[in-house]
């Protein structure tokens, strides 16, 4: 406990350190950290990768110390830069950090970003997982290294050349220009964030539904399942994304051309959904809105995933434009969630499986087998577990909880509603905050480098059939090596720690 004497000396420290946080040790103030002190590695830091890290602007997501190995999703060249969870995040991370901290530099540095990125669109305005300075290597990094899985990353098996919807690509760099342009109005993105833009409703299928990638492809079946590439897709929440998108296109722009495509997004979820008594969603759909194969470890199915997320955007949908038809599917999906409850967790919550067999609603099960296919990739077993006793619930699972909520929110009260589950959330401090943000101060390194250990591919063993290890560690763990490095999620969370900092202390 911190006693009197304890405090009136934090008193008085905090009058000669204006600004400041007193950072704990078991119960004694241990030292001071300022604004400047936090604005000071905020700037070496982002020096440091802007300068040495960023190539063209754009970003990987991990880097070995010396740079001789560098990792986006899957071991990259160092001529490539990853679209995918990286150079767009980062963009729109420097923009953050101009508007806590009003920096030119970090401005600056998202305008790199964007350049990266206008550099790599594709001609119809769509964007790849990452972007490739070098292109004449890339077809035998495809057949060298992409492709060198002896499980999961089907993806990187053909370079169809097309944009994708996957893991937020498209959409994350379309936002990102969005809120570029939005904070400087200079017409030179404008250009490229239009035709983005025109490509999200270029490839809208007639019914509202989205592909996984365009423009559409049916090039590379394999493992005995047809090229799923151009399929009615959920999956990692592509569409709900892409609706996202469209809203806050339309809300800056005032344009009802987005606003149509996204309620014809919705419109999409409504149609897709299952009939009675499997009124569900999957991954993808196939032309008959049926649910179809993905990647050889993606059974055609339903799935309890999939479909909160679409009642999410559903409901979103009815808080944002007080359409009802919006709400009108959510009841049976939760009734069908509600039916098929394995179990009871510890701490009393509902158990689901990952799949459930279209057909009979039993659970599916996937088995890697000790064998491969004539391609070197491993083959599974897929069976419908009809032995499963599903679980009464006594309770109300999450998802109604909410959606009860949302259904009943007074009309006058959807725009707060909306503002409040999907606006920018206040930020906060949690417990250990203080210590996170000295160790974060303290690990910079002099180069502005946090140089930490971490585990990242082996392609040495990635088409090893090390199948007692593929069943020990799981199917994306048993290829891996550990390395030191440089990881951009860190330097991510390590800013975003700052500015909370920042943001807190200009409040006071």
């Amino acid at each position: 406990m911190v006693n009197r004497k304890t405090i009136q000396l934090l008193h008085v420290l905090l009058i000669l350190f204006p600004g400041g946080q007193v950072i704990y040790a078991q119960g004694k103030p241990t030292q001071i950290i300022q604004v400047n002190d936090v604005l000071a590695a905020m700037k070496k830091a982002s020096t440091f990768m802007a300068e040495t890290v960023s190539n063209n602007g754009g970003y990987l997501w991990s880097y070995k110390e010396d740079f001789s190995e560098v990792f986006g999703e899957v071991p990259a060249r160092k001529s490539q830069i990853w679209v995918q969870e990286g150079t767009s995040d980062m963009g729109d991370l420097f923009l953050d950090m101009y508007e806590t901290t009003g920096d030119a530099n970090y401005l600056n540095y998202a305008k790199k970003v964007a350049g990266a990125l206008v550099y790599g669109q594709h001609p119809l305005g769509g964007w790849h997982y990452f972007i490739d300075f070098d292109k004449s290597g890339l077809q035998n990094w495809y057949k060298k290294v992409a492709s060198q899985f002896i499980v999961g990353w089907e993806e990187y098996r053909h370079y169809y050349g097309n944009c994708t919807y996957d893991d937020n690509v498209t959409q994350g760099a379309t936002r990102f220009l969005l809120h570029l342009y939005r904070a400087t109005m200079d017409p030179a993105y404008l250009v490229p964030l239009t035709k983005a833009l025109d490509f999200i409703l270029i490839s809208q299928y007639p019914n509202g539904g989205w592909p996984q990638r365009y423009p559409l492809r049916n090039e590379f079946a394999h493992d005995g399942l047809p090229d799923y590439t151009s399929c009615y897709t959920l999956n990692d929440n592509a569409m709900n994304n892409i609706i996202d998108v469209l809203l806050e296109a339309y809300e800056f722009f005032g344009d009802e051309k987005y606003l149509k495509a996204a309620k014809r997004g919705g419109d999409f979820f409504m149609i897709s959904q299952g009939p009675e008594g499997r009124a569900a969603w999957t991954d993808q759909f196939d032309m008959e809105l049926q649910p179809a194969w993905g990647r050889t470890h993606e059974p055609a199915s339903y799935q309890v995933r999939y479909t909160i997320s679409t009642i999410t955007e559903l409901e979103k949908l009815f808080l944002y434009t007080s359409d009802k038809r919006y709400l009108r599917p959510i009841p049976l999906a939760l009734d069908w969630m509600e039916s098929v409850i394995t179990g009871i967790s510890d701490k009393g919550e509902p158990v689901f499986a990952t799949w459930y067999d279209p057909q009979t609603n039993f659970p599916i099960v996937r088995e890697t087998l000790p064998e491969v296919n004539t391609d070197g990739y491993a083959k599974y077993k897929y069976t419908v577990d009809k032995t499963v006793k599903y679980i009464n619930y006594s309770g109300k699972i999450p998802a109604r909880v909410r959606y009860e909520k949302i259904r009943d929110v007074d009309p006058g009260k959807r725009v707060e509603m909306y503002n409040e589950l999907y606006g920018d959330k206040e930020k906060r401090v949690n417990p250990d905050w203080e210590r996170e943000l000295l160790a974060a101060i303290n690990s910079l390194n002099e180069n502005g480098a946090w140089i930490e250990t971490f585990t990242v591919h082996d392609i040495t063993k990635t088409m090893a059939p090390g199948f007692s290890s593929v069943k020990e560690k799981g199917a994306y763990l048993y290829a891996v090596k550990e390395i030191r490095g440089i990881r951009i999620k860190t330097f991510m969370n390590n800013m975003r720690l700052f500015m909370n900092y920042i943001h807190v202390n200009k409040v006071r």
